[in-house]
């Protein structure tokens, strides 16, 4: 059974619906009058995100996670596809439309650090998007909402008058938090946003965002490359590689009956699965080709599993039984052994 690859979702409203997405890279000719190169760095991903869900999007470094972030906040150009919220197509909205939707939709970028003002104090960091996106709420009011969502991600008042250099990195990611929650956003991004926090204050930012989705239905786009995280936060996981979908399913049926060999490859590089020797999926094989058109399946070079038919047939996506989407020429429906859980 074939299909777009996007698990049957549960009951709920759909927030954020993703369709044959596309972003590719257009690269200079080495050659004078050459015709130019095109790379996929986002290739015709699906996915739903209901008000209230968390989705988390795992792969390695330059597997497309980030520039899929740009996309969906309209910072990116798309070169095919469609990115509707709550039922408004966001390609191709200019400027004014997407300034609608700004305190809707919020992100946390990956690097703290470079994100926010370097000529700011941490009050007015927080509070300007009160300023511009939530003009009915009181100058005098302002501040007190941002010094209130300071403390709800852990940093005290003594922090409001410093700047962003005089703030660890872990403290600089936690303002980002506060900066982005502070307009009560429908619809949060997070790239790495729990990556520079130390374990115990992770698990604190991860408990408040739970509560903020039962407190108000925010739905959660969540990037890390994190597992763990992945496991105590997320209700779905996508898995990418090279901009492509691999498996897309409920947390808890990837993580402990994955299918797909990368993502079996990633689940081994964790301590205490019980299947270190899967590891080696992962070592060696050359990078894959990702100039348009594609050819063929992007893993096959370091996939223990590929024959001859994988480098020259793109894969379909197969949705199994169990609801999860998996894009491999043999993936199987039958009963395997779970990973058990670190």
């Amino acid at each position: 059974m074939t299909d777009t690859g996007i698990p049957r979702p549960r009951s709920g409203s759909v927030l954020l619906s993703v369709r044959q997405l596309k972003v590719q890279h257009r690269l200079r000719p080495r050659l004078p009058f050459a015709p130019p190169v095109l790379l996929r760095a986002v290739d015709e991903i699906n996915f739903d995100l209901r008000a209230g869900e968390t989705l988390g999007v795992v792969g390695e470094s330059g597997s497309g996670k980030s520039t899929l972030a740009r996309a969906l906040l309209g910072v990116q150009p798309v070169a095919a596809g469609s990115i509707r919220y709550d039922g408004q197509e966001l390609v191709g909205r200019d400027a004014r439309g997407w300034r609608r939707l700004r305190r809707e939709i919020q992100m946390v970028f990956q690097d703290p650090q470079g994100s926010l003002d370097p000529r700011m104090r941490i009050r007015e960091i927080v509070a300007e998007p009160l300023e511009f996106l939530c003009p009915e709420i009181a100058p005098s009011a302002r501040a007190g909402r941002a010094a209130d969502m300071l403390a709800c991600v852990g940093l005290g008042p003594e922090l409001l008058d410093r700047y962003p250099a005089e703030l660890s990195g872990g403290q600089c990611q936690r303002v980002g938090l506060a900066r982005a929650l502070v307009v009560k956003p429908r619809l949060l991004i997070c790239d790495e946003a729990v990556s520079a926090l130390d374990v115990v204050v992770q698990a604190e930012i991860l408990q408040l965002l739970r509560a903020l989705q039962a407190q108000t239905g925010m739905a959660l786009l969540f990037i890390t490359h994190d597992l763990g995280v992945v496991r105590r936060l997320c209700d779905r996981v996508l898995v990418m590689y090279f901009g492509r979908t691999m498996e897309h399913g409920e947390v808890r049926t990837v993580l402990t009956h994955p299918r797909h060999p990368y993502t079996k490859a990633l689940l081994a590089s964790l301590p205490g699965t019980g299947a270190t020797e899967r590891a080696t999926f992962l070592r060696g094989g050359e990078a894959p080709d990702v100039t348009v058109p594609l050819t063929g399946c992007l893993f096959t070079a370091r996939c223990p599993m590929a024959d001859e038919q994988c480098p020259r047939r793109v894969p379909h996506t197969h949705r199994l039984r169990d609801g999860t989407a998996v894009a491999c020429h043999y993936v199987s429906d039958s009963w395997a052994p779970p990973i058990r859980a670190a």
